[in-house]
Protein backbone atom coordinates (compact mmCIF):
# COMPACT_ATOMS: atom_id res chain seq x y z
CA UNK A 1 0.00 0.00 0.00
CA UNK A 2 1.21 3.40 -1.02
CA UNK A 3 0.21 6.24 1.56
CA UNK A 4 -1.04 10.05 -0.04
CA UNK A 5 -0.98 8.43 -3.89
CA UNK A 6 -5.05 8.36 -5.35
CA UNK A 7 -8.13 8.75 -4.30
CA UNK A 8 -9.09 12.16 -4.30
CA UNK A 9 -10.25 14.21 -7.13
CA UNK A 10 -8.91 17.75 -8.36
CA UNK A 11 -12.50 19.77 -7.37
CA UNK A 12 -12.10 18.00 -3.65
CA UNK A 13 -8.30 18.97 -3.58
CA UNK A 14 -8.72 22.76 -4.87
CA UNK A 15 -12.21 23.17 -2.70
CA UNK A 16 -9.63 22.36 0.82
CA UNK A 17 -7.06 24.90 0.32
CA UNK A 18 -6.99 28.20 2.03
CA UNK A 19 -4.98 31.05 1.14
CA UNK A 20 -1.67 31.48 3.06
CA UNK A 21 0.73 33.59 0.83
CA UNK A 22 0.17 36.99 2.55
CA UNK A 23 1.20 35.66 6.04
CA UNK A 24 5.12 36.59 4.97
CA UNK A 25 6.24 40.21 3.76
CA UNK A 26 7.72 41.25 1.22
CA UNK A 27 11.60 42.80 1.39
CA UNK A 28 11.61 46.19 2.82
CA UNK A 29 12.74 49.14 1.09
CA UNK A 30 15.50 49.96 4.09
CA UNK A 31 17.12 45.83 2.95
CA UNK A 32 17.56 47.78 -0.67
CA UNK A 33 20.19 49.64 0.89
CA UNK A 34 21.71 47.53 2.72
CA UNK A 35 22.70 45.86 -0.23
CA UNK A 36 23.84 48.87 -1.92
CA UNK A 37 25.78 49.26 1.09
CA UNK A 38 27.34 46.30 0.87
CA UNK A 39 28.26 46.24 -2.80
CA UNK A 40 30.04 49.77 -2.39
CA UNK A 41 31.98 47.97 0.41
CA UNK A 42 32.85 45.20 -1.76
CA UNK A 43 33.79 47.77 -4.66
CA UNK A 44 36.04 49.73 -2.03
CA UNK A 45 37.77 46.43 -1.24
CA UNK A 46 38.49 45.29 -4.63
CA UNK A 47 39.47 48.98 -5.51
CA UNK A 48 37.03 49.43 -8.04
CA UNK A 49 34.97 52.55 -9.01
CA UNK A 50 31.76 51.77 -10.46
CA UNK A 51 29.42 49.01 -11.26
CA UNK A 52 26.77 48.57 -13.76
CA UNK A 53 23.51 46.73 -13.26
CA UNK A 54 21.80 45.93 -16.62
CA UNK A 55 17.65 45.59 -16.28
CA UNK A 56 16.85 42.41 -14.73
CA UNK A 57 17.77 40.55 -11.53
CA UNK A 58 20.55 42.40 -10.49
CA UNK A 59 19.11 46.06 -10.82
CA UNK A 60 15.78 44.39 -9.14
CA UNK A 61 18.36 43.23 -6.08
CA UNK A 62 20.09 45.88 -5.62
CA UNK A 63 17.68 48.79 -6.07
CA UNK A 64 13.99 47.85 -6.04
CA UNK A 65 13.00 48.65 -9.48
CA UNK A 66 11.99 45.55 -11.91
CA UNK A 67 12.86 46.10 -15.40
CA UNK A 68 12.65 43.86 -18.29
CA UNK A 69 15.57 43.70 -20.27
CA UNK A 70 14.98 45.16 -23.85
CA UNK A 71 16.86 46.56 -27.02
CA UNK A 72 17.30 49.94 -25.28
CA UNK A 73 19.92 50.37 -22.49
CA UNK A 74 18.48 50.76 -19.38
CA UNK A 75 20.31 50.45 -16.07
CA UNK A 76 21.88 51.99 -12.88
CA UNK A 77 25.74 53.21 -12.34
CA UNK A 78 26.40 52.21 -8.80
CA UNK A 79 29.45 53.75 -7.29
CA UNK A 80 31.79 52.94 -4.76
CA UNK A 81 30.49 55.68 -2.18
CA UNK A 82 27.26 54.33 -2.53
CA UNK A 83 25.41 56.44 -5.01
CA UNK A 84 23.57 55.39 -7.71
CA UNK A 85 22.62 56.91 -11.27
CA UNK A 86 20.17 55.71 -13.32
CA UNK A 87 20.20 55.76 -17.19
CA UNK A 88 16.97 55.10 -19.53
CA UNK A 89 15.72 56.48 -22.61
CA UNK A 90 14.22 59.82 -22.23
CA UNK A 91 10.80 59.07 -23.29
CA UNK A 92 10.64 56.08 -20.33
CA UNK A 93 11.93 58.70 -17.36
CA UNK A 94 8.41 58.96 -16.20
CA UNK A 95 8.35 55.06 -15.92
CA UNK A 96 11.34 55.18 -14.35
CA UNK A 97 10.75 57.37 -11.45
CA UNK A 98 7.44 55.60 -10.69
CA UNK A 99 9.41 52.38 -10.86
CA UNK A 100 11.44 53.45 -8.30
CA UNK A 101 12.49 52.62 -4.70
CA UNK A 102 15.84 53.70 -3.68
CA UNK A 103 16.32 57.18 -5.23
CA UNK A 104 18.83 58.04 -7.55
CA UNK A 105 19.58 60.74 -10.28
CA UNK A 106 17.62 59.88 -13.75
CA UNK A 107 19.60 60.97 -16.74
CA UNK A 108 18.34 59.78 -20.12
CA UNK A 109 19.17 59.72 -24.25
CA UNK A 110 16.78 60.63 -26.78
CA UNK A 111 15.91 58.15 -29.90
CA UNK A 112 18.94 59.45 -31.82
CA UNK A 113 21.59 60.04 -29.42
CA UNK A 114 23.96 57.33 -28.07
CA UNK A 115 23.39 55.97 -24.46
CA UNK A 116 27.11 54.98 -24.48
CA UNK A 117 28.26 58.09 -24.75
CA UNK A 118 26.13 58.96 -21.67
CA UNK A 119 27.42 56.48 -19.94
CA UNK A 120 30.73 57.79 -20.45
CA UNK A 121 29.87 60.91 -19.31
CA UNK A 122 28.16 60.13 -16.45
CA UNK A 123 31.85 58.25 -15.41
CA UNK A 124 33.22 61.22 -16.30
CA UNK A 125 31.74 63.60 -14.31
CA UNK A 126 32.69 61.30 -11.54
CA UNK A 127 36.36 61.73 -12.26
CA UNK A 128 36.58 57.79 -13.83
CA UNK A 129 38.29 58.31 -17.72
CA UNK A 130 40.06 55.38 -17.73
CA UNK A 131 40.94 51.91 -15.57
CA UNK A 132 38.29 49.49 -14.78
CA UNK A 133 34.71 49.61 -14.77
CA UNK A 134 32.46 46.27 -13.67
CA UNK A 135 29.05 45.12 -15.46
CA UNK A 136 26.44 43.43 -14.59
CA UNK A 137 27.49 39.63 -15.98
CA UNK A 138 23.85 39.68 -17.38
CA UNK A 139 24.60 42.22 -19.63
CA UNK A 140 23.99 42.06 -23.02
CA UNK A 141 26.48 41.68 -25.38
CA UNK A 142 25.70 45.11 -27.75
CA UNK A 143 25.47 46.91 -24.40
CA UNK A 144 29.53 46.33 -23.70
CA UNK A 145 29.86 46.27 -26.61
CA UNK A 146 28.77 49.69 -27.47
CA UNK A 147 29.90 50.98 -24.41
CA UNK A 148 33.65 49.67 -25.46
CA UNK A 149 33.47 51.23 -28.62
CA UNK A 150 32.77 54.64 -27.36
CA UNK A 151 35.61 55.05 -25.20
CA UNK A 152 39.16 52.33 -25.61
CA UNK A 153 39.97 53.99 -22.52
CA UNK A 154 37.91 52.30 -20.07
CA UNK A 155 38.04 48.52 -19.70
CA UNK A 156 34.89 46.64 -18.71
CA UNK A 157 35.43 43.80 -16.41
CA UNK A 158 33.15 40.88 -15.09
CA UNK A 159 31.08 42.49 -11.75
CA UNK A 160 30.07 39.11 -10.40
CA UNK A 161 32.52 39.34 -7.53
CA UNK A 162 29.96 42.12 -6.35
CA UNK A 163 27.31 40.88 -8.03
CA UNK A 164 27.44 37.20 -6.80
CA UNK A 165 29.21 38.60 -3.53
CA UNK A 166 25.97 39.80 -2.51
CA UNK A 167 23.07 37.32 -3.83
CA UNK A 168 24.57 34.44 -3.13
CA UNK A 169 24.14 34.59 0.74
CA UNK A 170 20.67 35.27 1.47
CA UNK A 171 19.43 37.44 4.90
CA UNK A 172 16.40 36.26 7.15
CA UNK A 173 13.77 37.99 5.13
CA UNK A 174 14.51 36.80 1.65
CA UNK A 175 14.92 33.16 3.50
CA UNK A 176 11.67 33.44 5.31
CA UNK A 177 9.75 34.23 1.96
CA UNK A 178 11.37 30.96 0.37
CA UNK A 179 10.67 28.82 3.14
CA UNK A 180 7.04 30.05 2.85
CA UNK A 181 6.85 29.77 -1.19
CA UNK A 182 8.47 26.20 -0.05
CA UNK A 183 6.06 25.25 1.97
CA UNK A 184 3.17 26.23 -0.12
CA UNK A 185 4.93 24.17 -3.35
CA UNK A 186 5.34 20.94 -1.09
CA UNK A 187 1.44 21.74 0.06
CA UNK A 188 0.72 21.72 -3.55
CA UNK A 189 3.32 18.60 -4.42
CA UNK A 190 0.72 16.46 -1.57
CA UNK A 191 -2.68 18.04 -3.43
CA UNK A 192 -1.06 16.21 -6.87
CA UNK A 193 -0.41 12.95 -5.72
CA UNK A 194 -3.96 12.60 -4.54
CA UNK A 195 -5.54 13.12 -7.80
CA UNK A 196 -3.78 10.67 -9.63
CA UNK A 197 -5.63 8.07 -11.42
CA UNK A 198 -4.81 5.49 -14.48
CA UNK A 199 -5.37 7.11 -17.73
CA UNK A 200 -4.81 11.16 -16.77
CA UNK A 201 -2.97 13.00 -18.69
CA UNK A 202 0.06 15.08 -17.68
CA UNK A 203 -1.53 18.32 -18.78
CA UNK A 204 -4.00 17.74 -16.51
CA UNK A 205 -1.90 17.47 -13.68
CA UNK A 206 -0.19 20.74 -14.35
CA UNK A 207 -3.07 22.54 -14.93
CA UNK A 208 -4.12 21.71 -11.36
CA UNK A 209 -0.85 22.10 -9.97
CA UNK A 210 -0.95 26.03 -11.54
CA UNK A 211 -4.69 26.42 -10.17
CA UNK A 212 -3.91 25.18 -6.42
CA UNK A 213 -1.11 27.49 -6.60
CA UNK A 214 -3.40 30.05 -7.32
CA UNK A 215 -5.78 29.13 -4.62
CA UNK A 216 -2.29 29.26 -1.80
CA UNK A 217 -2.21 32.88 -2.35
CA UNK A 218 -0.30 33.07 -5.50
CA UNK A 219 -1.60 34.76 -8.24
CA UNK A 220 0.82 33.93 -11.34
CA UNK A 221 0.29 30.18 -10.56
CA UNK A 222 2.95 27.92 -10.75
CA UNK A 223 6.87 29.42 -12.11
CA UNK A 224 6.91 26.26 -14.08
CA UNK A 225 6.22 22.67 -13.89
CA UNK A 226 7.00 19.48 -15.25
CA UNK A 227 4.61 16.46 -15.10
CA UNK A 228 6.79 13.36 -16.12
CA UNK A 229 5.02 9.68 -16.23
CA UNK A 230 7.12 6.29 -16.93
CA UNK A 231 9.65 6.45 -19.50
CA UNK A 232 9.25 10.36 -19.73
CA UNK A 233 10.84 10.64 -16.09
CA UNK A 234 14.13 9.52 -17.52
CA UNK A 235 14.59 13.07 -19.24
CA UNK A 236 15.56 15.34 -16.09
CA UNK A 237 13.36 18.63 -18.31
CA UNK A 238 11.02 16.20 -19.78
CA UNK A 239 9.59 15.60 -23.42
CA UNK A 240 7.80 17.12 -26.20
CA UNK A 241 4.54 14.68 -25.55
CA UNK A 242 4.09 13.83 -22.02
CA UNK A 243 1.93 10.33 -22.02
CA UNK A 244 -0.86 9.70 -19.48
CA UNK A 245 0.10 7.43 -16.77
CA UNK A 246 -0.26 4.06 -16.22
CA UNK A 247 -0.16 1.38 -13.71
CA UNK A 248 3.11 0.94 -12.34
CA UNK A 249 4.53 3.70 -13.62
CA UNK A 250 7.64 6.29 -12.20
CA UNK A 251 5.95 9.24 -11.06
CA UNK A 252 7.88 12.52 -11.44
CA UNK A 253 6.78 16.48 -10.34
CA UNK A 254 8.99 18.87 -10.62
CA UNK A 255 7.50 22.23 -9.79
CA UNK A 256 7.43 25.58 -8.09
CA UNK A 257 5.98 29.43 -7.96
CA UNK A 258 6.98 32.62 -7.00
CA UNK A 259 6.19 34.76 -4.12
CA UNK A 260 7.84 38.26 -3.33
CA UNK A 261 10.02 37.56 -6.29
CA UNK A 262 11.75 34.34 -4.49
CA UNK A 263 11.09 31.12 -6.47
CA UNK A 264 10.36 27.51 -4.87
CA UNK A 265 11.44 24.82 -6.68
CA UNK A 266 10.87 21.01 -5.43
CA UNK A 267 10.98 17.50 -7.27
CA UNK A 268 9.08 14.25 -6.17
CA UNK A 269 9.31 10.76 -7.73
CA UNK A 270 7.03 8.04 -6.48
CA UNK A 271 5.41 5.09 -7.73
CA UNK A 272 1.75 5.34 -8.96
CA UNK A 273 0.62 0.97 -8.07
CA UNK A 274 2.89 -1.50 -7.31
CA UNK A 275 6.91 -0.65 -7.24
CA UNK A 276 8.96 -2.80 -9.34
CA UNK A 277 12.31 -4.36 -7.71
CA UNK A 278 14.69 -1.96 -10.23
CA UNK A 279 12.24 0.92 -9.06
CA UNK A 280 12.52 0.89 -5.49
CA UNK A 281 16.43 0.17 -5.45
CA UNK A 282 17.45 2.97 -7.81
CA UNK A 283 14.44 5.52 -5.46
CA UNK A 284 16.24 4.16 -2.41
CA UNK A 285 19.95 5.16 -3.94
CA UNK A 286 18.44 8.68 -4.67
CA UNK A 287 17.58 8.55 -0.78
CA UNK A 288 21.08 7.70 -0.21
CA UNK A 289 22.52 9.93 -2.64
CA UNK A 290 20.44 13.26 -1.40
CA UNK A 291 21.01 12.45 2.34
CA UNK A 292 24.71 12.23 1.49
CA UNK A 293 24.99 15.80 -0.77
CA UNK A 294 23.22 17.23 2.59
CA UNK A 295 25.74 15.52 5.33
CA UNK A 296 28.49 16.88 3.15
CA UNK A 297 27.23 20.72 2.58
CA UNK A 298 28.91 21.95 5.74
CA UNK A 299 30.45 25.19 6.55
CA UNK A 300 33.70 25.50 5.01
CA UNK A 301 33.39 22.74 2.60
CA UNK A 302 33.25 23.46 -1.26
CA UNK A 303 30.22 23.13 -3.76
CA UNK A 304 32.43 20.52 -5.39
CA UNK A 305 33.07 18.43 -2.56
CA UNK A 306 29.12 17.96 -2.42
CA UNK A 307 28.85 16.61 -5.83
CA UNK A 308 31.65 14.27 -5.22
CA UNK A 309 29.86 13.26 -2.01
CA UNK A 310 26.86 12.26 -4.86
CA UNK A 311 28.60 10.53 -7.24
CA UNK A 312 30.56 8.58 -4.47
CA UNK A 313 27.30 6.56 -3.60
CA UNK A 314 26.58 6.38 -7.16
CA UNK A 315 29.43 4.81 -7.60
CA UNK A 316 29.18 2.64 -4.45
CA UNK A 317 26.13 0.69 -5.95
CA UNK A 318 27.38 0.10 -9.68
CA UNK A 319 26.44 3.37 -11.04
CA UNK A 320 28.18 5.71 -13.21
CA UNK A 321 30.82 8.17 -10.75
CA UNK A 322 30.99 10.70 -13.56
CA UNK A 323 27.64 11.96 -15.90
CA UNK A 324 27.10 8.71 -17.68
CA UNK A 325 23.83 6.65 -17.65
CA UNK A 326 22.50 5.31 -15.45
CA UNK A 327 23.27 7.52 -12.90
CA UNK A 328 23.50 11.68 -12.48
CA UNK A 329 24.07 13.55 -15.58
CA UNK A 330 24.02 16.81 -14.26
CA UNK A 331 25.34 18.65 -11.67
CA UNK A 332 23.79 18.17 -7.57
CA UNK A 333 22.41 21.23 -7.27
CA UNK A 334 22.18 24.93 -8.11
CA UNK A 335 21.54 28.10 -6.05
CA UNK A 336 18.00 29.45 -5.74
CA UNK A 337 16.28 33.15 -5.12
CA UNK A 338 15.58 35.72 -7.46
CA UNK A 339 16.44 33.01 -10.22
CA UNK A 340 15.72 29.80 -10.41
CA UNK A 341 19.20 28.91 -10.74
CA UNK A 342 21.61 31.29 -9.52
CA UNK A 343 24.75 31.07 -7.44
CA UNK A 344 26.19 28.65 -5.66
CA UNK A 345 26.21 25.47 -8.10
CA UNK A 346 26.49 22.35 -6.41
CA UNK A 347 29.03 20.64 -9.23
CA UNK A 348 32.43 19.20 -9.96
CA UNK A 349 34.43 22.32 -11.09
CA UNK A 350 33.14 25.27 -8.48
CA UNK A 351 35.59 25.92 -5.04
CA UNK A 352 33.17 27.94 -3.83
CA UNK A 353 33.23 27.56 -0.11
CA UNK A 354 29.69 27.46 1.78
CA UNK A 355 29.03 30.16 4.21
CA UNK A 356 26.03 30.75 5.85
CA UNK A 357 23.01 32.26 3.94
CA UNK A 358 23.73 30.18 0.64
CA UNK A 359 20.88 28.54 -0.62
CA UNK A 360 20.59 25.43 -2.93
CA UNK A 361 19.21 23.02 -4.44
CA UNK A 362 20.16 19.07 -3.61
CA UNK A 363 18.58 16.83 -6.63
CA UNK A 364 21.36 14.20 -7.45
CA UNK A 365 18.78 12.84 -10.03
CA UNK A 366 19.32 9.32 -11.24
CA UNK A 367 18.59 8.83 -15.03
CA UNK A 368 17.75 4.87 -16.14
CA UNK A 369 17.92 5.44 -19.81
CA UNK A 370 14.68 4.09 -21.61
CA UNK A 371 13.46 3.40 -18.45
CA UNK A 372 12.69 5.87 -15.81
CA UNK A 373 14.28 8.66 -13.70
CA UNK A 374 14.30 9.34 -9.90
CA UNK A 375 14.93 12.66 -8.65
CA UNK A 376 14.99 13.80 -4.97
CA UNK A 377 14.65 17.42 -4.53
CA UNK A 378 14.78 19.91 -1.69
CA UNK A 379 16.41 22.71 -1.23
CA UNK A 380 19.13 23.65 2.01
CA UNK A 381 19.76 26.60 3.19
CA UNK A 382 23.41 27.50 5.40
CA UNK A 383 23.26 28.79 8.65
CA UNK A 384 25.94 29.38 11.67
CA UNK A 385 25.39 25.57 12.54
CA UNK A 386 25.62 24.09 9.07
CA UNK A 387 22.98 23.21 6.82
CA UNK A 388 19.14 22.79 7.31
CA UNK A 389 16.36 21.79 4.96
CA UNK A 390 13.58 24.13 3.39
CA UNK A 391 11.70 21.32 2.77
CA UNK A 392 11.67 17.57 4.48
CA UNK A 393 13.42 15.07 2.01
CA UNK A 394 10.56 12.02 0.81
CA UNK A 395 10.18 9.81 3.94
CA UNK A 396 9.87 6.09 2.03
CA UNK A 397 8.43 5.00 -1.23
CA UNK A 398 5.36 3.43 0.40
CA UNK A 399 4.85 6.92 2.14
CA UNK A 400 7.01 9.48 0.43
CA UNK A 401 5.55 12.60 2.11
CA UNK A 402 5.35 10.59 5.62
CA UNK A 403 2.11 10.77 6.38
CA UNK A 404 2.92 8.01 9.01
CA UNK A 405 6.06 8.90 10.28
Amino acid sequence: MTYGIGGSTAQAELDAIKPIAHLVEPIKKEEYQARIEKAAQLLQEQQQSALYLHAGTNLFYFTGMRWNASERMVGTLLYADGSLEYIAPHFEKGTVLDFMVIEGEVHCWHEHESPYALFHQLLADKGITQGVVLMDEATPFFITNGIVKANANIQLEDGKPVTAGCRMTKSKAEIAIMQHAMNITLEVQKAAARILRPGIPAKEVVNFINEAHIRYGIPSGSYFCIVLFGVDSSFPHGVKQPKDLEEGEVVLIDTGCVLHDYISDITRTYVYGEASDEQRRIWNIEKETQLAAFEAAQLGATCASVDNASRKVLASHGLSADYDLPGLPHRTGHGIGLDIHEWPYIVRNDDTVLVPGMCFSNEPMICVPDQFGIRHEDHIYMTEDGPKWFTEPMYSLEDPFGITK
